[in-house]
């Protein structure tokens, strides 16, 4: 069973700069698909960023530029820059085992999921 703890949210003004950390318990991370979704209020979890074991990123529309997704010894990292109002939601790191070839960001598809961490962004 893999667990995730997120950390790094927290209250930044339009333009500000935030880095999202998640710790994974398993020290295998490289073999999973790892990704950062948000959740508005209300509404479906949506994915943000993705990293595969090859190290392949891919991203959602609204943050390409601005969000960078890294992935460190047991950590996976989501670098948000030139945050929005938008992008005040609460935040989710989760993982999936590979070797199937997915590549999305389709909340269904993963199998461990942290327990959140808040961003707000203010204008």
């Amino acid at each position: 069973q893999v667990q995730l703890v997120e950390s790094g949210g927290g209250s930044v003004q339009s333009g500000g700069s935030l880095r999202l950390s998640c710790a994974v318990s398993d020290y295998t991370v490289n073999n999973y698909l790892v990704a950062w979704f948000r959740q508005y209020p209300g509404k479906e979890r949506e994915g943000v960023a993705g990293l595969d074991s090859a190290s392949r990123t891919f991203y959602a529309d609204s943050v390409k530029g601005r969000f960078t997704i890294s992935r460190g010894w047991s950590w996976v990292h989501l670098d948000m820059n030139s945050l929005k109002p938008a992008d005040t939601a609460t935040y989710y790191c989760a993982a999936r085992n590979g070797g199937d070839g997915y590549r999305g960001l389709a909340a269904r598809e993963y199998n461990y999921w942290g327990q959140g961490t808040q961003v707000t962004v203010s204008s």
